[in-house]
């Protein structure tokens, strides 16, 4: 994308979750990706693959007995070492702005969503007087497509769709060098699904200088605005490519990139059979082989990110010629 330093560089993230008994959960295994200045990485998977938590880890949000590996740079900072008191009074809302998967539950519940909106531009802006943050909070929700009259309203007056909104707009007021967006498009309609996701990519596009990570499951919203995708499987980043490869041609190249967009109603509409495999038990080898049409006796072994996919058998690139037909 550019030749800039990266706004992110995660290089060999692991979170492993410790439960009783001495049982592991390997929630994130070994991800290496950047996020370059005016670019949108859109991260997708199936439920449970790990992508959210992969989010928290870069947040310091992850639970006590979460442990991490590898590292995080946002800009010189490592993320995985950082301190409670540098991430709260320096990165969250500042250097990395959160949309949250779980909106409702993001929002105190006791305060109106003006209330909310108005301290966190004081705090984020520096914008002082009622008049000022009244008009503030009103443009900053504007940006997100939240009514303003619903700006009086609590958190529990509000439809998952509005919360989602309120979120969104919360997220943006500190125009933060990184938008980390995890499902940002829950709960609302198929043109609001448009409208949020132009609005973040016109938060990236705005100076250059800005990026987004983008957690979805929704693969019409990741087309529309990534400019690389990163596919999850079973803890682990399995492809990264650009993304009008992979949702034109040549297309992905991983067989479970393929089955996802295979999955889509406006596509072939066939489920990849079976399941993903527990994250407490992973197989030695690929985590996909017992789905997977094209497995052998190589799968047995864990296959390496190569040429953008981790995979022994991807799917051949296509000739030139075949394309065009």
């Amino acid at each position: 994308m550019t030749e800039r330093t990266p706004v992110l560089s995660v290089r060999g993230l692991s979170v492993r979750f410790l439960l009783p008994g001495g049982r592991r959960v390997a929630a994130v295994t070994d991800a290496h990706f950047d996020v370059a200045p005016g670019e949108c990485l859109a991260l997708i998977g199936e439920s449970g693959c790990g992508k959210s938590v992969l989010a928290s880890a870069l947040l310091g949000l992850l639970p006590a007995n979460a442990q991490t590996a590898g590292g995080a740079l946002l800009g010189e900072l490592d993320l995985l070492t950082a301190g409670e008191h540098t991430l709260a009074r320096t990165v969250r809302g500042r250097r990395i702005g959160l949309i949250p998967q779980s909106p409702a539950a993001h929002l105190t519940p006791v305060r109106t969503i003006r209330s909310q909106t108005e301290e966190t531009v004081a705090r984020l802006t520096g914008v002082r007087g009622r008049a000022a943050l009244r008009a503030a909070a009103e443009r900053a929700a504007g940006r997100a497509e939240f009514p303003a009259d619903h700006l009086d309203r609590y958190p529990h007056e509000l439809s998952g769709g509005l919360a989602q909104r309120a979120a969104t707009a919360l997220a943006l007021i500190g125009d933060a060098p990184l938008l980390l967006a995890d499902e940002p498009t829950t709960g609302l309609d198929r043109d609001l699904v448009d409208r949020t996701v132009d609005e973040l990519r016109r938060h990236v596009d705005a100076d250059g200088g800005r990026a987004l990570l983008m957690i979805t499951h929704d693969l019409a919203a990741a087309e529309r605005v990534a400019d690389r995708v990163a596919v999850m499987y079973a803890g682990r980043i399995v492809e990264l490519t650009d993304a009008k490869a992979f949702f034109g041609a040549p297309g992905p190249r991983h067989p479970y990139s393929r089955g996802l967009l295979d999955a889509l109603p406006d596509r072939a509409f066939t489920p990849i059979p079976g399941m993903p495999p527990e994250l407490g038990a992973l197989p030695a080898g690929c985590a996909f082989a017992a789905r997977c049409d094209r497995v052998t006796g190589d799968c047995a072994v864990l296959p390496p990110l190569t040429d953008s996919v981790a995979c022994h058998h991807p799917v051949p690139v296509a000739a030139p010629e075949d394309i065009r037909a």
